[in-house]
């Protein structure tokens, strides 16, 4: 795949959702740096022509890679990879910060807490480790 090219399959057999599948595939893309920052995304009408999809799956996943600070709408001028990384960062630490404030509140240990969030992760993340 040569740089700052969008390439995204959809498989209809996975049991990942077509817009899960699509916002996937550009956040893999912007993070590993095929896709730059600034690299202008195709239109919500026509990747979802491209890709055989409703315009609806496609901008579901457009708002969901908005609001995870991978991508940036820019009115008219369309949607753009945005600087994550460092987003990414805060809102995950923020998002740690939150747990850690209510697991302590609900009483658990500090074991407690981290086994509830190793058993999310493993869930999340489905690799055994």
């Amino acid at each position: 795949m040569s740089p700052q090219t969008l390439t995204i399959t959809i498989d209809p057999a996975a049991a990942e959702a077509p817009f899960e599948q699509v916002r996937t595939q550009i956040a893999d893309q912007a993070r590993t740096g095929t896709l730059p920052v600034g690299h202008k995304l195709p239109t919500v009408r026509g990747l979802a022509e491209e890709l055989g999809l409703a315009a609806n799956t496609v901008a579901k996943a457009y708002r969901a890679l908005e609001t995870d600070g991978v991508i940036e709408t820019r009115g008219r001028n369309g949607s753009f990879v945005a600087a994550a990384g460092d987003a990414a960062q805060k809102e995950a630490a923020a998002a740690a910060a939150a747990y850690a404030h209510r697991a302590r509140r609900l009483g658990l240990d500090r074991a407690a807490a981290l086994a509830a969030v190793t058993d999310a992760l493993r869930a999340t993340y489905d690799d055994g480790t």
